[in-house]
């Protein structure tokens, strides 16, 4: 099988290399940013006519925190569309066989039912901070199961939740809950600070999955006859921030003191998606949160000290 796996240089990218460089039979097609815009549709159609992939798996996109998503709606509109159609598209019309798309949980609307279930979809207004973004990965999977029903191609989608691991970002402002907390604790740890201080009351609840996690259930999916056109990719549990906080200080050895910041905002008080019809199918996560963020504390100071980290 020869498969390409679209923006295999971001922390998802990189985990689905480490998984499929590891099955035989398998064999990679990877270009850089620099080597193919994903957005260019006319290079992207040229790319495939010359590769001819089996199986794409897209996991490319314009990505940012609440600030950028607010400031650039535009352009995450614009570019993650661009990414979408020049995939997805040309994949059909160079006769590849399967797609594998991925989007994200903000696709669902902001108030939907708790779990979030994969035929909420489109049933009620996003998030107003990522709608951009969640716009576009919506057209994206709504384009493989038109596709599918109109061609008769095996395209389909995985949203995944929230995810953690290698290749992760460590940026002060701009980075998730996870990493955020795994930098802010080592930095504490390494000054010898007494306190900590975390945002808001710790009480939202919140799911995680370490990337490597998805990475094994894309190949799941993959090897599905009839796959669904959708589906939720998570754990099926939820932990509060407070007890997220406490587990990675403990993780990373900190001593001192956490004080909460009650004038800082929670967010949305829960957010954990419904991974039965995933269950259903015989795929479960096996990396338990402590362990998955042991194994990612490592990979930080390894990335620390090697100069790769994104920060």
């Amino acid at each position: 099988m020869k498969l390409f796996i679209a923006g295999h240089q971001g922390m998802v990218g990189a985990a689905l290399v480490r998984r499929f460089q590891r099955e035989p039979g398998v064999a990679l097609l990877l270009r850089s940013r620099q080597e193919l815009d994903l957005t260019d549709a006319a290079a992207v159609a040229a790319f495939y006519a010359a590769e001819k992939p089996d199986t794409v798996i897209v996991a490319a996109a314009k990505v940012g925190g609440i600030h950028a998503n607010s400031t650039y709606p535009a352009d995450f509109l614009f570019d993650n569309l661009a990414i979408a159609t020049s995939c997805i598209h040309g994949a059909y019309a160079a006769g590849v066989r399967r797609l594998l798309f991925l989007g994200s949980s903000c696709i669902y609307p902001k108030l939907a039912p708790q779990p979030l279930r994969e035929d909420c979809l489109l049933t009620g207004p996003l998030e107003p901070t990522n709608e951009a973004y969640a716009i576009a990965k919506i057209a994206g999977l709504k384009l493989c199961e038109y596709y599918r029903r109109q061609h008769g191609v095996l395209f389909h989608a995985a949203m995944p939740t929230n995810l953690y691991g290698p290749g992760d970002n460590y940026h002060r402002q701009n980075s998730h809950v996870l990493p955020a907390l795994i930098r802010k604790f080592h930095e504490a740890k390494t000054a010898g600070a007494p306190e900590v201080v975390a945002w808001g009351t710790g009480s939202p609840r919140r799911e995680f999955l370490h990337v490597d996690e998805l990475a094994d259930a894309c190949g799941f999916l993959l090897r599905l006859a009839a796959p669904p056109d959708l589906i939720n990719v998570g754990t099926g549990t939820e932990v509060t921030i407070r007890e997220l906080t406490e587990l990675v200080g403990a993780v990373v050895g900190y001593t001192g003191r956490v004080v909460w910041d009650g004038t800082k905002p929670d967010g949305t008080p829960r957010k954990l998606m419904d991974v039965s019809r995933l269950t259903a199918l015989g795929w479960q996560a096996k990396i338990a949160l402590r362990d998955g963020v042991a194994r990612t504390y490592r990979d930080f100071l390894a990335e620390l000290a090697a100069g790769t980290l994104r920060s």
